[in-house]
């Protein structure tokens, strides 16, 4: 459940994003929309691509939108809402001098590392803290794998390596969690359709030693593999062995679904299971979970904060005891929203 304090402390905390893709651009983003880019403030970019297009693709989101906001640079600086912020274009995490620039925390969106002795790498060039948008390779590479809400409390300031999961996993997580308190599981199937991404093509090429994802994103419903089974027992420990997932990514740009089927530890009607996770999305869950009854398509979540948004008109009953469910999430935005939220609370206490 979320925690909102007071900030134990005034002063302004410097971040770095290190690889400025999709969540990297949207983190950005959403420090900005949310109000909290004076106190929260992105000093330093590190990114290979050329300032002209990282400045371009700021401005301009294909997706999300232009920018709400003045977007230019200057003296190698990019300029957002008037705020220099220093780039480079250092292949390694040696390459930036961390520590020189005052960073307090850097957020890993390029995901090319997720071993304990890559991740130390950023430690040991000055980085004080490193805040992943993907898992580590295990749970013993990070000092914390956090979904907000769920576990976020545990953070205690002494941490270095912080994972923020998947956007997936952000998805279900808190869905699984409640239901796991409130009715018990025996077993879950997770079924993700999830937008198309950049490790595949938009035409047939050789982008990926997995066959499949050498296919045209934009022509073909595509079977990936997926490690979300396992980040959920990461996270909920309680249900090792009980969880199985798979995965499909599907020709459309952004919001992604996932269907659920459970079977439970006592019988529940769907129209039960709903109220439950409608009373969870005003309540312990405000914010993180929604629910809705409309007869929806996928763009509706397009730029939705939440982590996931409930299809109440979808649950369905298979016998007292089986349940099959979906929610919707953005799995940009959404999850690029959870990492202001665990970026606040590690920092300041606060959110």
């Amino acid at each position: 459940m979320t925690t909102h304090s007071a900030p134990t402390t005034d002063k302004i905390f410097r971040i770095a994003i290190n690889g400025y893709g999709r969540i990297g651009r949207c983190y950005l983003r959403a420090l900005h929309e949310a109000g909290l880019a004076d106190r929260f403030r992105i000093v330093a970019i590190n990114e290979p691509a050329d300032l002209a297009s990282i400045t371009y693709l700021t401005r301009f989101d294909s997706t999300h939108g232009r920018y709400p906001g003045a977007v230019g640079s200057a003296d190698g600086c990019l300029l957002v809402n008037g705020q220099p912020i220093a780039v480079t274009h250092a292949s390694t995490p040696e390459g930036v001098a961390w520590a020189d620039a005052g960073i307090d925390l850097v957020v890993e969106c390029s995901g090319q590392y997720g071993s304990r002795d890559q991740l130390e790498r950023f430690l040991e060039a000055g980085c004080p803290r490193l805040l992943l948008s993907h898992p580590g390779n295990s749970a013993e590479d990070v000092d914390a794998t956090v979904v907000f809400g769920v576990n976020h409390m545990q953070l205690n300031g002494a941490e270095r390596l912080v994972s923020n999961a998947s956007c997936t996993t952000n998805a279900v997580v808190p869905v699984l969690d409640l239901l796991q308190r409130e009715v018990g599981l025996e077993q879950v199937l997770l079924t993700t359709l999830h937008s198309a991404m950049n490790d595949q093509p938009l035409i047939d090429g050789y982008h990926h030693t997995d066959l499949r994802r050498t296919r045209s994103a934009m022509q073909s419903i595509i079977p990936v593999s997926t490690g979300l089974a396992r980040g959920v027992e990461r996270l909920l420990p309680a249900l090792s062995g009980r969880v199985v997932a798979k995965a499909i990514r599907v020709p459309t740009h952004n919001v992604s679904a996932i269907d659920i089927v459970l079977t439970l530890e006592r019988d529940l009607r769907p129209g039960e299971l709903n109220a439950l996770l409608r009373d969870a999305a005003g309540g312990c869950y405000r914010g993180l979970i929604a629910c809705s009854d409309d007869a929806h398509a996928s763009i509706d979540f397009n730029h939705d904060p939440h982590s996931a948004i409930v299809d109440a008109s979808q649950t369905r009953g298979i016998g007292p005891r089986m349940i099959n469910l979906m929610v919707w999430f953005d799995n940009e935005w959404g999850f690029a929203s959870r990492m202001v939220d665990v970026t606040r609370h590690w920092l300041d206490g606060t959110r």
